[in-house]
């Protein structure tokens, strides 16, 4: 087999079964690689996104409610030694307490966020093989549709892969 880039507008893809015979089932094609490939791209942003999301849920899940603590506010009221009131860092009302966790800690494991965070990782695997195998046929017109997809998918939600972690 020589491996050098080609044109022809009958090359298999996938299957034997997907060869087209035409130049508008290869214009197709060449439209479904672009598409799978912007596909591919918004998988990794939708991917962060929810890691952001899950992250979030995290730390919010670092606030507990203290039961039998009477809130600041109230303990203000009833000190005879305090003049004005104080606001405290979580606001006047202080029935929550902050548990801190180590800056290097790895989250517990969850059902609800590791089970879709492995079906992510599985789908953009899945993706980038399909795509690869397009492009290891070596047809011209495949290469640059995968390129031409991940070039629009990365310029439409490229920006959502870069989303800062604002709690570290």
């Amino acid at each position: 087999m020589i491996m050098a880039f080609f044109n022809s507008e009958r090359t298999p893809l996938y299957s034997t079964q997907w060869a087209p015979r035409t130049t508008g089932g290869y214009a197709g094609t060449c439209i479904f690689l672009i598409l799978l490939a912007t596909l591919y791209r918004s998988l990794f942003a939708a991917k962060n996104i929810l890691e952001a999301r899950w992250t979030d849920q995290a730390w919010n899940r670092r606030y507990v409610v203290v039961a039998d603590r009477q809130p600041f506010s109230e303990e203000v009221k009833t000190d005879p030694d305090v003049k004005t009131a104080v606001l405290t860092a979580n606001g006047v009302e202080e029935t929550v307490r902050v548990i801190h966790r180590p800056i290097r800690s790895t989250p517990a494991w969850r059902f609800s966020v590791d089970l879709p965070r492995a079906a992510f990782a599985t789908l953009i695997a899945g993706l980038g093989y399909l795509l690869m195998l397009a492009v290891m046929t070596f047809n011209v017109g495949y290469f640059i549709s995968v390129l031409a997809g991940l070039f629009i998918g990365e310029l439409a939600v490229g920006r959502f892969n870069s989303v800062m972690d604002e709690h570290h």
